[in-house]
């Protein structure tokens, strides 16, 4: 379990976290999100120990890490997979770390099959590829077969068997009763992966729940509406808090009401609709909802063939 009470982080006179309380608990996966410059690095390196709160707590288990006796038995953790020695084979450094805390060589093995480096675990980090450096780096983290395992984009630069293999262990390492934290800019991924989310915007906690409640907590369910009298439809389902737009000449897509709600009034009113779809909400779409007064970078979508830019603090 991983405790963070009032933890902060003040970098001069830039707050980078404030205050954030959260709890990462046992036997679940659970998810950081936050835009860039939201804190989630600097909150990771603090659970880490590799940066120093400037006030307040997070623990691992109960205690600061740098109390654990063998933190690396203790906590796994992937932050930055090219901090790595890049003349050292895979293997040897694997053997380096497993020898600071008396971790057999068999294990070394384990984890390189584990994470499919086998035919590259003689060859030198310096010329792996992203998706190798981040397989190294897992293997790292599952080194000590730690109680708490926390990943930092785990699946950057993996392609779809690596993605979906990383997606199957994390929940496998948690079905075991470990603590998983995991972040992710990938929402399709953190949304079949994660089992709750705690999301961070300017260096607060603005949401801690589990993800299902996450998705259906923010917006309203919208349903798309196929009928042959659109205008008519979008007059009799107008009201506070109902939005009807028109995606083409005979479908809409209704927020605010329920699909019953639209089928009794175009029933009773004698209009005839030949599609009523419910559409589920996705985490993207709430996830967005969430931050955007918390988003650090504004990008500008511009025609005519110039290249988006960007607006927002450094």
């Amino acid at each position: 379990m991983i405790e963070a009470r009032g933890l902060t982080k003040v970098y001069g006179e830039k707050t980078a976290v404030a205050g954030v309380n959260f709890t990462v608990e046992a036997g679940r996966v659970t998810g950081f999100l936050g835009p860039n410059g939201a804190g989630k690095s600097t909150t990771m390196r603090m659970i880490m120990g590799l940066d120093r709160p400037t006030s307040g707590s997070v623990t691992v288990n109960g205690v600061p890490l740098d109390r654990h006796h063998a933190p690396l038995r203790d906590v796994g953790a992937l932050l930055d997979a090219k901090a790595v020695h890049t003349g050292r084979s895979a293997y040897n450094h694997l053997r380096a770390m497993a020898a600071t805390h008396s971790i057999p060589k068999k294990r070394v093995h384990d984890v390189i099959e584990m994470t499919g480096l086998a035919e590259v675990a003689r060859k030198k980090v310096g010329g792996f590829s992203l998706g190798m450096g981040q397989r190294l780096g897992i293997a790292a983290a599952l080194l000590g077969d730690p109680q708490t395992v926390i990943l930092d984009e785990p699946v950057n630069g993996l392609d779809p068997e690596g993605v979906v293999w990383v997606r199957n262990l994390v929940k496998y390492l948690a079905s075991e009763g470990r603590t998983v934290f995991l972040s992710s800019h990938l929402m399709s991924e953190m949304a079949v992966t994660a089992d709750h989310l705690i999301v961070i915007g300017r260096g607060r906690i603005i949401a801690d729940a589990p993800i299902q409640e996450i998705i259906t907590g923010n917006g309203q369910g919208r349903t798309r509406v196929r009928t042959d009298q659109p205008d008519q439809l979008t007059r009799l389902l107008a009201g506070t808090g109902v939005t009807v737009q028109v995606q083409d000449h005979e479908l809409l897509e209704v927020t605010g009401l329920e699909p019953r709600q639209i089928a009794r009034t175009a029933l009773d009113n004698h209009v005839m609709i030949y599609e009523l779809t419910p559409l589920r909400a996705s985490l993207e779409e709430a996830y967005m909802e969430l931050t955007k007064d918390e988003v650090e970078y504004h990008s500008l979508i511009t025609t005519g063939g110039h290249a988006p830019a960007q607006a927002g603090g450094n």
